[in-house]
């Protein structure tokens, strides 16, 4: 291990986010030796913040914005860098009582213009006084924060250069926002979730305590990023009121170099890491011999995952590629969770690795009934349970009058607890959609409960229901992703209604060649698959690569991709396609 990089073993007694507030969780933190570690892409240690030094400038940071004239409860938008200005200026803000807003880091800065006006669109709908970013994004902020000429801009370096005055400090209380979170937008334009003290707080509690059990020794490693709620809750927030050691990476470096991830892991004696599954997918597939043989994941004891749908085929394709280098594949630990809950909801049983419901894929599709597959069923599909609720959370499926429906059968997932939204920020009419009188969150997911926990199906509004049969738009994407060229993530499936009104299946795939008669054939491929197993017709839409959108967090934005599809569907060949492959 690096000489300087921060320990994972301290004397500091291990207090489990029992805290009121962020402030002083970080207060008790600040006096042991752990603290955040960041490495460059090549794995090399390039910063270290002790919780002691992070307190310190924090707190010199909020005198020099409250000595500014920033008033309480006031918004600041910082751009998200995994680095340790956006961790300085996040808890500024706690001392302060102010409100910090986590805006993302576009993943690929070539597309300058969308990306500067998700930054707009975001400020917008935040309406903060001062937005901050890195010296080397702080263009496309003033680019975005051009047409609001009420919000300030700066960068980082410069606010810390800035004077410090003598005032008095008064961090937020319990009652008070934390801070807000963005949805991730997977189905709409990102909400602004208002997160209170008292609701980061009770989530935390019941993550580091029920669903990871953090015990002294723990040691968090980790790529996502901060403006993310798994990121943002669960790598930073929760390290600091545990008071772990964190090893962080950017998330570009990740994209480029996964098996960086496993090897901080590995080196540093990594116990706690999460992922959505794209990551556990990416990683096998980077992987080289030598890095096998190498690599030493004997102490990672909880492999998180969640942020969308599971899918068992990638976990287990994981597991087998690392098992050689001492993975364990009960380290797999499924949740669920949503910004709207602050983080978690529900947590398998550590230890176990993930469960599995193997369910009628057609009695699912046709009744809504989730039907234990026998030796005769035709379709099987596996659904991960994603375990019980958090203490104080309570989870009800509901159909769509909003009536409690029985075990197994599916419905709309909605959750009551204390870390659950109280609004979405400026928002009454959008939070009145989704957030009943007594506290009952509708999360906009399908799923369905049995004794064992939740079992995920679905987001609801992307249901594609063809001849009055539900078609859940991941199994689509699977087969589309089963074909040599199309990787993981490369294909989006959507319904759409065509020219004589009739509702048509859609998937939009990312193609690397531009041979005709190569392309001619994947569609034709998928197209054959996708009647053969749900014998119905659809139309494959072939786009070049990197050009499906994604939301903040990295997952497809179906609604998205749907909207860019109608803007260029050339319905008079989707039929002839169509026809093909309905003989094939």
């Amino acid at each position: 291990m690096h000489k300087d990089i921060l320990p994972t073993e301290h004397d500091l007694p291990l207090r489990r986010a029992d805290f009121p507030t962020l402030a002083e969780a970080l207060d008790y933190a600040a006096g042991g030796s752990t603290g955040l570690n960041f490495f460059d892409s090549r794995g090399q240690l390039n910063e270290v913040l002790p919780y002691r030094e992070l307190r310190e400038r924090a707190r010199a940071m909020a005198r020099k914005l409250v000595g500014s004239g920033l008033k309480r409860g006031e918004r600041i938008a910082v751009v998200a860098e995994n680095g340790p200005d956006f961790a300085i200026l996040f808890f500024a803000c706690q001392y302060a009582g102010l409100v910090p807003v986590a805006l993302p880091i576009s993943l690929n800065l070539g597309s300058r213009a969308a990306y500067v006006e998700k930054l707009r669109e975001l400020l917008r709908a935040s309406r903060p006084v001062l937005s901050v970013a890195p010296s080397d994004l702080l263009p496309f902020l003033e680019d975005a924060a051009s047409e609001l000429p009420w919000i300030a801009v700066d960068s980082t370096g410069a606010l810390e250069a800035s004077p410090e005055r003598d005032v008095e400090l008064e961090p937020s209380a319990p009652h008070e926002p934390a801070y807000i979170q963005f949805t991730s937008g997977s189905t709409r334009f990102p909400r602004g979730v208002v997160v209170t003290e008292s609701a980061v707080m009770s989530n935390l509690q019941g993550i580091v305590t029920r669903g990871l059990d953090v015990r002294p020794g723990d040691r968090s490693v980790s790529w996502l990023p901060f403006y993310h709620d798994m990121g943002l809750v669960g790598f930073l927030l929760g390290p600091v009121v545990s008071q772990l050691s964190v090893d962080y990476m950017r998330t570009r470096d990740f994209a480029l170099r996964p098996v960086q991830w496993l090897k901080l892991i590995s080196r540093n004696r990594g116990t706690i890491a999460f992922s959505p599954p794209i990551g556990y997918w990416l990683c096998p597939r980077r992987l080289r011999e030598e890095d096998i043989q190498e690599l030493d994941l004997s102490s990672w004891r909880i492999a998180g995952i969640g942020a969308e749908m599971i899918r068992l085929d990638l976990l287990e394709r994981f597991a087998r590629s690392l098992e050689p280098s001492g993975f364990r594949r009960r380290a797999f630990l499924p949740c669920y969770g949503l910004a709207e809950s602050t983080l978690g909801v529900t947590f398998a049983e550590m230890d176990r690795g993930p469960g599995v419901e193997c369910v009628d894929a057609d009695a699912l599709a046709e009744t809504g009934t989730a039907v234990a597959a026998g030796p005769d069923t035709k379709r099987v599909s596996e659904i991960v349970n994603c375990g019980l609720p958090l203490p104080g959370q309570e989870v009800v499926i509901r159909d769509e009058n909003g009536d409690p429906v029985g075990h197994r059968q599916i419905g709309r997932i909605t959750a009551r607890g204390p870390s659950i939204m109280q609004e979405y920020f400026q928002e009454p009419d959008a939070t009145a959609e989704v957030l009943t009188e007594d506290g009952w969150l509708d999360t906009g997911d399908l799923g369905f409960l049995t004794d064992e926990g939740l079992f995920l199906t679905g987001r609801r509004k992307d249901l594609i229901i063809i001849n009055g049969r539900n078609i859940w738009p991941q199994d689509l994407e699977h087969l589309a992703e089963q074909e040599p060229d199309v990787r993981v993530g490369d294909a989006s499936a959507f319904s759409v209604p065509d020219p004589e009104g009739l509702e048509r299946a859609v998937v939009v795939v990312q193609c690397r060649t531009s041979d005709p008669e190569d392309r001619k054939s994947l569609a034709a491929s998928i197209q054959s698959a996708v009647y053969k197993s749900f014998g119905i017709q659809c139309f494959v839409d072939l786009v070049p690569p990197n050009t499906l959108p994604k939301t903040s967090s990295g997952k497809l934005s179906r609604a998205e991709a749907r909207e860019g599809f109608l803007e260029r569907v050339d319905w008079t060949s989707a039929g002839v396609v169509a026809e093909e492959a309905g003989r094939a």
